[in-house]
């Protein structure tokens, strides 16, 4: 043969020198490679500071109260219900019960809802496509109340605490659906359509709500105004143990479609290409976000804007990678959940702050600095 062997060069020919062009793009691709290594060394080390952070305001929170208990008899009270004989049990008056009747049932029911609002935010945003989705904003969390209200008024309670949360589920995930397909135009989520869906979504399940009110007794009067304000006063244990299932399941579901999440961000078209069965997946994020949203509102009310506050501060931080992003604000919400509630009940003695209002005195600046930054980078609405 005349040629010349595949993968081999010929006896006396020098192989071309690497050019400007060449090197340059060996750097790029270098560079990418360990841009990608900090961003995963970034996410890590993200998420091992939101897990410290949360353990310390867990201690923290179940300390502080009408009576304080010393961090060192908290953690050692504990160490002692683990069957280990360390550290000093509280040594206050009835503190031990203080500690695991009252404080500890409220300070878990707060990091699991926090937890779950952060991860309903992350998934709406990605599912959706769109940096303004959140539960509150849209009025999933309302819809999912009117269900959770309803069977209240009524004093259904055929499944026990799950009867709540069922209810909830249902109208939150009919809630889900109505926005989602009002918000299509085109094959894509529009963020104008999504707000005035989101309004009159919020507009109507308020009606509902205040038809309820007027109709209902006065311990269900009170309960369904604990939860328009957002309010974890009535934290049990069975409450966490009915939440918690709910929270970590689609916090697990969602990390499992973190990279599918990742690649609809390309886009619907791109994502397809790539083997994504995009129905597939934006039906298991509403699922999700019905699930968690709902868990979250049976049992505390409106706590608005954590799903849109937490997911941000994430991405400001570490980047849009959902493989990341949805277990750092899980563990980000319920930082902020458990701090919030903290506030919430120790800043007035003797008084206790509604947890939705204190959220959406920091959360609502937030969403209007959002709004004009989308709007800005997009050039406007139309």
């Amino acid at each position: 043969m005349n040629g010349v062997e595949p993968g081999r060069l010929s006896k006396g020919t020098v192989a071309p020198a690497a050019g400007p062009a060449t090197e340059k793009g060996g750097r790029a691709q270098q560079a990418q490679v360990a841009a990608a290594k900090g961003g995963v060394l970034r996410g890590g080390l993200l998420i091992a500071g939101l897990a410290v952070a949360l353990g310390a305001m867990i201690v923290v929170a179940a300390s502080l109260g009408q009576v304080n208990i010393p961090p060192a008899e908290v953690l050692g009270s504990i160490a002692h219900r683990l069957g280990l004989d360390i550290g000093p049990l509280p040594s206050g008056p009835q503190a031990e019960n203080a500690l695991w009747v009252v404080r500890f049932p409220r300070v878990a029911l707060a990091a699991v809802t926090g937890a779950a609002l952060a991860c309903s935010g992350a998934v709406m945003q990605g599912v959706f496509g769109n940096p303004l989705a959140e539960p509150g904003v849209i009025g999933v969390s309302w819809g999912a109340a009117v269900g959770a209200a309803t069977v209240i008024v009524f004093g259904l309670n055929a499944l026990g605490n799950w009867t709540v949360v069922l209810a909830a589920f249902a109208a939150g995930m009919l809630t889900t659906l109505l926005v989602y397909a009002m918000s299509r135009q085109g094959g894509r989520t529009e963020v104008v359509t999504l707000l005035l869906t989101g309004i009159a979504v919020n507009a109507i399940a308020t009606a509902a709500l205040g038809l309820l009110m007027f109709i209902s007794s006065s311990d269900a009067l009170r309960s369904i105004t604990s939860w328009q304000l957002g309010s974890l006063a009535s934290a049990t244990w069975p409450a966490v143990a009915t939440v918690a299932p709910c929270a970590l399941a689609g916090i697990a579901v969602s990390c499992a479609c973190a990279r599918s999440l990742d690649v609809l961000a390309l886009g619907e078209r791109v994502a397809r290409q790539l083997g994504v069965d995009v129905e597939r997946l934006r039906f298991t994020g509403i699922v999700i976000i019905a699930l968690t949203t709902s868990a979250a509102v049976a049992f505390s009310g409106i706590i608005a804007f954590v799903g849109l506050v937490v997911p941000h501060l994430i991405r400001m931080a570490i980047g849009p990678g959902h493989r990341t992003l949805i277990p750092a604000s899980a563990l980000g919400g319920a930082v902020l959940v458990v701090t919030a509630d903290l506030v919430a009940r120790t800043s007035i003695p003797y008084q206790e702050l509604p947890l939705g209002v204190l959220t959406s005195l920091v959360g609502g600046p937030f969403f209007f600095w959002l709004l004009r930054r989308t709007r800005s980078k997009s050039g406007g609405w139309g």
